[in-house]
């Protein structure tokens, strides 16, 4: 008898899901299931788990496929289990190819190919819904966006956009999603919603384009270059009822959630000023470095900076103020903001082309807490008092690179959950553009200068 065996979430039970255990199947006489609990799920990075570990396990049940069902619940147990029921073949999907190969010292391993276009149809009675995804732009974060998605459920990417054929094909060859180049109404009639991470001066129209097809929009930063154009994107997601989220991953990171809740809980007192700094040397030929009109370092990193500021001192600033360190066409190397409240103020620093501490420091009339770098990622962070012996250690649960977080919310919003939209308000948004907006005058006011 040759024994198969296969482990998953299984969450939001849907046609892919069926596909893949009638194909597993097929490559023996006897198939084994393992589900995974809710506990191992969160501890292995999946973050958004819907079904109890027993619907789950009852909807493999009567798909009739599953000879036994597991349930997975640590480390290790795949080999324990390969050992203990004499396995001859390991599968799964072939979104994991690579990430098991080293069970091939125990039995064979195979990765089945993925199902395409998968429908929601099993789910019609389910209080959630698959939302079938498409991605803008094949640049260097679309294929971070596809691995983070593996630990979301109820999120399908079908396919991906990109004008220009060439990239589109490489993509396309690379992670195995179809690539659409000729019309963007024809790629957004196959999705549900879409993530734009296409170049910053196209976010505003593709996200406009995207709305009024009725489509849900995951933009990353920034979504528009004004503040008309960001509150009229958020005006037309309302008409249409459909979610708009800005894609400022930082916002949706559990750890820094807590800092900003213990910063706003008195435990440091009254907040006086925040410092943000993030900086990375991109390479001289990035589009960082060549944009003039667009790259720079504050339109790369200045959306970060200035969410602990907004969040923790508002969005009434009396004052601002830009410095920047130019190269080559007026692009910003290094830019430092520098902005005034009626009781605080604040600092933000971004670089692309210098170097600095990226700490996040956040003074009270109480004490303070540190955030070093990333501070973005919030991994760690520090609250310090008067007395230098007493300081408090937090050290939130973080996975990935963030964009799961980030990804999960969304989705979570399409289903109807965090409708409140604390996190990363309209408010917050409609005033970084306001900031990005006085940004970017003062580059079009600094590029005429240097042509007197």
């Amino acid at each position: 008898m040759k024994k198969v065996i296969t482990y998953g979430t299984f969450d939001l039970f849907h046609e892919g899901h069926y596909k893949l255990l009638e194909r597993a199947k097929e490559l023996g006489d006897y198939l084994i299931v393992g589900v995974t609990t809710e506990y191992f799920d969160l501890n292995r990075g999946k973050v958004n788990v819907i079904d109890s570990v027993l619907e789950r396990v009852e909807n493999v049940r009567k798909t009739g496929f599953a000879d036994e069902i597991v349930i997975e619940d640590h480390d290790g147990q795949k080999i324990e289990d390969i050992k203990k029921y004499g396995i001859d073949i390991f599968t799964v999907g072939s979104d994991w190819i690579g990430e098991f190969d080293y069970l091939n010292a125990f039995c064979k391993v195979v990765y089945l190919e993925r199902t395409p276009n998968v429908s929601s149809t099993m789910l019609r009675k389910s209080r959630c819904q698959i939302v079938r995804m498409g991605i803008v732009g094949t640049g260097r974060i679309a294929p971070r966006f596809i691995t983070e998605s593996k630990y979301v459920s109820g999120i399908e990417i079908l396919c991906a956009y990109n004008p220009e054929t060439e990239n589109g094909r490489l993509f396309e060859e690379t992670m195995g999603i179809k690539v659409l180049s000729a019309s963007y109404r024809d790629f957004l009639g196959q999705i549900d919603a879409v993530y734009i991470a296409s170049p910053n001066e196209t976010h505003y129209q593709y996200a406009k384009d995207a709305l009024l097809c009725g489509k849900h929009v995951l933009c990353e930063k920034p979504l528009a270059f004004t503040e008309r154009e960001t509150l009229e994107l958020y005006k037309l997601a309302a008409e249409k009822n459909i979610i708009l989220l800005e894609g400022t991953k930082t916002a949706y990171c559990p750890g820094f959630q807590q800092l900003i809740n213990v910063a706003a809980s008195g435990k440091i007192g009254e907040v006086r000023d925040v410092e943000a700094c993030f900086t990375r040397l991109a390479r001289v030929e990035s589009r960082e470095r060549t944009d003039a009109e667009y790259g720079g370092s504050f339109l790369e990193f200045g959306a970060y900076t200035l969410l602990p500021i907004i969040k923790l001192l508002g969005n009434e600033y009396k004052e601002i103020h830009f410095d920047s360190i130019l190269g080559d066409g007026g692009i910003d190397l290094y830019t430092k903001i520098q902005m005034k409240y009626k009781n605080g103020m604040a600092t933000g620093k971004t670089g692309v082309g210098v170097k600095s501490e990226g700490q996040l420091v956040i003074a009270g009339t109480k004490g303070y807490i540190l955030a070093e770098s990333p501070w973005w990622l919030t991994r760690r962070f520090e609250v310090h008092y008067e007395d230098p012996n007493k300081v408090d250690v937090y050290e939130p649960q973080f996975m990935g690179d963030g964009l799961r977080y980030e990804i999960s919310e969304f989705i979570s919003r399409i289903n109807g959950y965090n409708r409140n939209e604390y996190k990363l308000t309209m408010n917050e948004s409609v005033v970084m553009a306001r900031i990005t907006e006085k940004f970017m005058q003062k580059r079009r006011e600094n590029r005429g200068a240097s042509h007197i």
